[in-house]
């Protein structure tokens, strides 16, 4: 009899014990990609979002949370939108550019995605020119601030650095997932909430909650909504200067029933957050390394003590102790396959439907981790057998015919 016809015997004689087995590196592996995955994901949202966002200064609503800056609008807290109007004809120093948002879910070919309304500039630089002054001059550069934009930007770029300076009331700016989902290109129509959109521009692919937006002028979203002149938060570009002069606590000052935050704080607590998923996922690195260790050699063990008869026959035809050695081994090594490959595609899975839930990004799979899931498993399920694998070569033929 060939040794993988032993093998695949082998491998289904004791099935609760070998789905037990199998079910607990399932599990330990696919909590570990996953939450790898999304670590992945999020941190390089992080970078992402640093090289790219203009926004400094973030204004909430008292009661939000901070979580992440990728998702800190898409709460159900609200603050009134006559804040904006406070800041444009407050006489703060380093005011540079204000963007309010209000989102919204809607559902669009049984997809749902996030509405946006956001107020461009040229409406905001009215309410400024109210006064004498123009808030939205923006002050000699500080070290650190980005170069002067160029004279005609792109909706592109006017989008990534928060300045859209004007946007009509049934115009839209479209995420690149939702333009790929819909298949729309700039000039097509959009059905939102009963209301059609004209796509003016396909936003570049950001890897961040922004994909899967609509952004739409804040009055129509308001009027979607049905929530009267509110938003859910406003990013503000402050000169860097006058941050450190205490632009913060001026803001706090002026709208005390809000929160007012500084980018650098949320994206240290999203640091802070994925330094705690990747110290989770070590955790559950051990805890599969002994629950599923246990559970393989109880599995083995219990095994070679059932079928000590069967293996002592076998050693007495002529199979030598290496027959046998590889024979519980292989069994092993076929589970540590399955196992991981099988918490690889469960991980992955858990983490692009939770990602965007949890850490606010859009997750994709990651080849990569299908290595680290099989090499974690097979080494568990190998290392764990090895010693009921040994004690069941040297088994003694007589002894164990004898017994009964």
């Amino acid at each position: 009899m060939q040794l993988k016809t032993l093998v695949w015997r082998e491998l289904f004689e004791r099935r609760n014990q070998l789905a037990t087995s199998f079910i607990a590196i399932l599990l330990g592996v696919s909590v570990i990609v996953s939450v790898e995955n999304i670590t992945v994901y999020s941190e390089k949202a992080v970078a992402k979002e640093l090289d790219a966002l203009g926004a400094n200064v973030l204004i909430l609503p008292k009661s939000a949370s901070l979580q992440t800056y990728y998702s800190a609008d898409m709460q159900n807290e609200e603050i009134p939108e006559e804040y904006v109007t406070r800041l444009v004809l407050s006489d703060l120093k380093g005011l540079d550019n204000l963007f309010p948002k209000l989102s919204m879910q809607v559902d669009v070919a049984g997809k749902k995605f996030t509405l946006t309304g956001i107020l461009p500039q040229d409406e905001l630089k009215a309410k400024a020119a109210w006064k004498a002054g123009d808030v939205f001059a923006r002050p000699p550069l500080c070290v650190g601030d980005a170069a002067p934009a160029e004279p005609t930007p792109s909706k592109e770029t006017q989008f990534r650095r928060r300045v859209i300076q004007k946007l009509d009331a049934a115009e839209a700016l479209v995420g690149a997932e939702v333009a790929a989902a819909l298949k729309l290109k700039p000039g097509d129509t959009l059905q939102l909430e009963g209301k059609t959109f004209t796509v003016s521009t396909i936003l570049p692919e950001t890897g961040t909650v922004d994909d899967s937006r609509v952004f739409a002028h804040l009055h129509t979203v308001q009027q979607l909504a049905g929530k009267g002149p509110v938003l859910n938060a406003i990013e503000v570009v402050g000169c860097c200067k006058e941050i450190s002069k205490g632009l913060v606590q001026k803001i706090n000052k002026l709208l005390p029933d809000a929160k007012v935050v500084t980018i650098t704080q949320i994206v240290d607590t999203q640091i802070k957050t994925n330094h705690m998923m990747a110290q989770l996922s070590w955790l559950f690195l051990g805890i599969i390394v002994i629950v599923g260790g246990a559970s393989m050699a109880n599995y083995m063990y219990a095994n070679v003590y059932e079928r000590r008869r069967e293996i002592g026959t076998l050693i007495a035809l002529g199979a030598g102790s290496g027959v046998v050695l590889r024979m519980f081994l292989l069994k092993a090594l076929l589970l540590g396959l399955g196992g991981g490959i099988a918490g690889y595609v469960l991980g992955t899975v858990l983490a692009v439907i939770l990602g965007p839930r949890i850490a606010g990004v859009i997750v994709l799979p990651l080849p990569w981790l299908l290595l680290l899931a099989v090499g974690v498993a097979v080494a568990i399920s190998l290392v764990a057998s090895y010693f009921p694998a040994r004690r069941a070569a040297r088994m003694d033929p007589c002894t164990a015919l004898r017994e009964t």
